[in-house]
């Protein structure tokens, strides 16, 4: 439907440029056109995100842009997460998210922490610079389905291995599926160091959670 398309680029581009006073009303006119909420989220919330991910990567806007989009984003999964939660697209499980000791970038981190969240995982966010022992704690108190680390610089990559090794001599690493990511990373570091997955970004990290629940 034409108004449908055009109401959803709408919708993606108040995310990117961070207008939250367009997001609301966009959001439920789509549904009131018959949208599925789910569909709203996947095909046109989170790609605007993916967006606004690479204009950041390349350096086309600057941190407070970013977190300006991403409040305005979630203006929006305010609205659908009751929808989602009927639908049953919510409750797939307990996400621990943090960057590694002695990293302090958590702009992509945070991005990956909202998505999650909007694809309907409880995230569970240790923040930044966090050392393997504080992952350890959180995985028995919280017991969840995925660990997530992120670096964002080459010097910090090293404490991704060191901290699944740490998993392993604690006797936790069978118990969670591992997800690494940050700019920096490749496929073949992950494959390494003995992660789950690599995860380029966000909707990625989304899609291997999906497929290993």
């Amino acid at each position: 439907m034409p108004e449908i398309t055009t109401l959803k680029e709408e919708l993606q581009q108040a995310i990117i440029k961070g207008k939250r006073d367009a997001v609301e009303p966009l959001v439920r006119k789509l549904l009131f056109d018959g949208l599925n909420p789910e569909a709203i989220m996947n095909d046109v919330m989170i790609p605007a995100m993916d967006v606004v991910g690479d204009q950041y990567s390349r350096n086309e806007i600057f941190l407070p842009e970013m977190m300006i989009a991403a409040r305005a984003m979630n203006i929006g999964l305010d609205i659908l997460r009751p929808m989602l939660t009927a639908q049953g697209a919510l409750g797939k499980g307990k996400v621990v998210i943090g960057s590694v000791k002695g990293d302090i970038h958590d702009v992509g981190k945070n991005i990956v922490s909202m998505v999650l969240q909007g694809a309907g995982y409880e995230v569970i966010d240790l923040g930044i610079d966090v050392a393997p022992e504080k992952f350890i704690e959180a995985i028995h108190q919280h017991q969840p389905k995925f660990v997530l680390m992120s670096a964002l610089i080459t010097l910090t990559m090293s404490m991704m291995d060191e901290t699944i090794w740490t998993f392993k001599k604690a006797g936790v690493r069978e118990k969670v599926k591992i997800g690494v990511g940050g700019a920096p990373l490749t496929q073949k570091f992950a494959d390494q160091i003995g992660a789950d997955f690599y995860g380029k970004d966000a909707r990625a990290a989304v899609i291997k959670c999906n497929t290993l629940i």
